[in-house]
């Protein structure tokens, strides 16, 4: 039996033997982050990294208010066609390089043009950037962009210095430089990412820690493990089964937020050759079929021990963007068969691709149990998690088990994933018509107006179903309950500023 221990940084070890425990901050991850490069990083985990590493122009609050961070304020136009941001001065990056108005130009720049960005399709309608002068930069755009401060609340508004960037080129993600209060010390794949504090951060006084250590643990039991035994100091997706366990235990504090994103499994539909070579792919009846022999309220009961909200849609049922008009469908097998008969496939066979997290396996064990009832056969096929994303990306799969952690504007939750082309569209829907409505609703001027626009995106998605919607999670993180000044922000993030061990 592998020892639950034998994830423990030796760097943290030689720390506890030193006696400076409290200047390091030992954090348990889920999964190892893909590339540490704002510009075509994916993962959530590597968002809860890059909190650590590199400020924003902009954050959000525990409301989902956006807040000042590099840009100390903003300011619209008229006609809402161009964001005039007055930046923080006297920040510097990790290598000593100034932060201005041109590192903000060349970072939105290379975000819209660097090879691989995944940061393309959120600044889409940015054509320009103007430097005002050494404070103040201006983002013009081709129309008005409702989304814009909420993209910049995240890795488009990330700044990495312009200098280290242009010198590593495509390699800069193995020693990413940004203007964050840590700066980079080493990763090793599968086992450690190592910080130091950056002492020129411009709000040093709130960093209490000398180093952060990220260890990556795909197994939650382990990952308990390791913050029973002390050798953690918060982790990241508790298992829900263990949250009562942890609530009797005094030594440790839990905080529960509500996501703004959502757990589905994305269907190849056209994104390569795979997706007319299945049954789920070719034929919108077989969709129909697997959503309908699937019971959300029990997957939820199953997977979460009730600790998340079932949804059918990008959003959750309480956001005020949810198309109400488009409930939730209860399981319903007769008809299930009854669709599989009419397309020819009473028996289809389906891979799903899951990645090796404790919930994901949860998940595709539970639908190949349910959807068995209606008929189909599911493999599941499991797969590390950056691997899995690479797969998707090339359209290597036929279901996907996938989550997102959600942004704080809707946009981030649809426009990448049924845009044409986007850079997250693993399903490979393309439709001119949902491209059509989902610009609507980025150029909008009013709620309703938006609204109006996503619930014609709903129609036409939630019928072609290149994501079956499952539910939306909580986050439960788990802590030494010395540790004080966690925040619960909805994004999931863990936001190192202010934290300290008492």
């Amino acid at each position: 039996m592998k020892s639950p221990f034998r994830h423990l940084l030796p760097a943290v070890a030689l720390a506890l033997a030193a006696g400076v425990q409290a200047q390091t901050l030992r954090i348990g991850l889920a999964e190892d982050p893909d590339a540490l490069d704002p510009t075509t990083a994916r993962t959530f985990v590597g968002r809860i990294v890059f909190a650590a590493l590199c400020d924003k122009l902009v954050d959000v609050d525990e409301k989902l208010t956006i807040v000042p961070q590099l840009a100390t304020s903003w300011s619209w136009s008229a006609d809402n066609k161009a964001l005039t941001m007055k930046l923080r001065d006297g920040v510097v990056f990790h290598d000593g390089e100034k932060f201005d108005a041109a590192a903000v130009k060349f970072n939105i720049e290379r975000h819209k043009t660097m090879q691989g960005s995944n940061r393309s399709g959120e600044l889409r309608p940015v054509t320009s950037v103007d430097v005002v002068d050494p404070t103040t930069v201006r983002l013009n755009l081709a129309a008005p962009f409702a989304p814009l401060l909420a993209a910049l609340a995240d890795r488009a508004g990330m700044m990495v210095s312009p200098k280290a960037a242009q010198a590593a080129g495509a390699n800069f993600a193995a020693k990413p430089v940004c203007a964050g209060p840590y700066r980079f010390v080493e990763r090793v794949a599968q086992d450690r990412i190592v910080f130091e504090r950056f002492p020129q951060y411009w709000n040093k006084g709130a960093v209490n820690f000398e180093r952060v250590t990220y260890t990556p643990i795909p197994d939650a039991t382990v990952r308990l493990a390791n913050l029973r035994a002390g050798q953690l100091d918060f982790i990241e997706r508790v298992a829900s089964s263990d949250i009562a366990g942890l609530k009797g235990d005094n030594r440790f504090k839990v905080t529960r937020i509500t996501e703004i994103g959502y757990q589905g499994i994305t269907i190849n539909i056209g994104k390569s050759d795979k997706a007319q070579q299945n049954p789920l792919g070719k034929d919108a009846r077989v969709r129909e079929a697997f959503e309908l022999s699937l019971d959300r309220e029990g997957i939820v009961q199953v997977v979460m021990d009730g600790e998340a909200t079932v949804g059918n849609q990008w959003v959750a049922p309480d956001n005020p963007y949810y198309v109400k008009a488009l409930p939730v469908p209860k399981r319903d097998v007769a008809r299930a068969k009854a669709l599989l008969q009419a397309a020819g496939v009473p028996n289809p066979t389906v891979t799903l691709m899951t990645p090796t997290t404790s919930d994901a396996q949860k998940i595709a064990q539970v639908v190949q149990a349910m959807a068995k009832e209606a008929g189909f056969d599911v493999k599941i096929q499991a797969t590390e998690f950056a691997t899995s994303l690479n797969l998707a990306d090339k359209g290597d799969f036929e279901a996907y088990v996938l989550a997102w952690s959600g942004r704080a504007d809707p946009d981030g939750n649809i426009y990448s994933f049924v845009g044409c082309k986007q850079p997250l569209n693993y399903a490979g829907i393309c439709q001119s018509e949902i491209d059509e409505q989902l610009n609507a609703a980025r150029t909008a001027g009013t709620l309703a107006a938006r609204q109006q626009a996503y619930a014609q995106v709903a129609q036409r998605t939630l019928k072609d179903r290149p994501i079956v919607y499952l539910y939306h999670r909580n986050w439960l993180y788990a802590y030494n309950a010395k540790l004080s000044g966690i925040r619960s922000i909805p994004d999931g993030l863990l936001r190192v500023q202010g934290l300290k061990m008492n």
